[in-house]
């Protein structure tokens, strides 16, 4: 079986100075809920064997923050294509990796996560909040061979940081 972990980028600063998108950076709020969401995958032992992430600077530091609080010791590659990526980019993306990864991380945005988990569930309309993460396993043990289908591939948990508050 081969898995995914989905994790949103922190909640961005838009009231920030920044010369593009891609440099807005991560407001307070965000950076607290990196953090949180990197404990929480910690305490719940899921730890992807490699983490890919958007360029994005608001996607870079959330994953950089929520190292940080845990131990792990995993790959990171940041694709620039994931910050405007299309469904079958992001899929093509895991296709391409290696088999020894069971399970990978991809930092990304919106609307393109919550569109994953709706192709998974066959449902419309999932809101994937700032710093949510996702995890979705598939009926493989090969990546070129993932599909999104409900027979195929299933969406194990979905937690938001106001979960952790509970």
């Amino acid at each position: 079986m081969k898995s995914v972990i989905l994790f949103r980028h922190g909640k961005s600063d838009w009231d920030a100075k920044y010369d593009h998108d891609h440099n807005r950076p991560l407001a307070k709020r965000g950076i607290r809920d990196a953090k949180r969401m990197g404990i929480f995958l910690s305490k719940i032992v899921e730890i992807p064997d490699l983490i890919i992430s958007s360029t994005a600077l608001r996607a870079k530091k959330t994953i950089e923050l929520a190292l940080e609080n845990t131990s792990w010791s995993v790959k990171i590659i940041y694709e620039k294509g994931i910050y405007d990526a299309s469904l079958r980019t992001l899929i093509d993306l895991l296709k391409k990796q290696k088999n020894k990864y069971q399970c990978i991380c991809l930092v990304g945005h919106e609307p393109i996560l919550s569109s994953i988990i709706e192709k998974v569930q066959d449902k419309s309309k999932i809101k994937f909040p700032t710093a949510a993460v996702a995890k979705i396993s598939f009926d493989t043990n090969e990546w070129n061979k993932i599909r999104l289908s409900k027979n195929q591939s299933e969406l194990k948990w979905f937690f938001k940081p106001k979960d952790l508050d509970q």
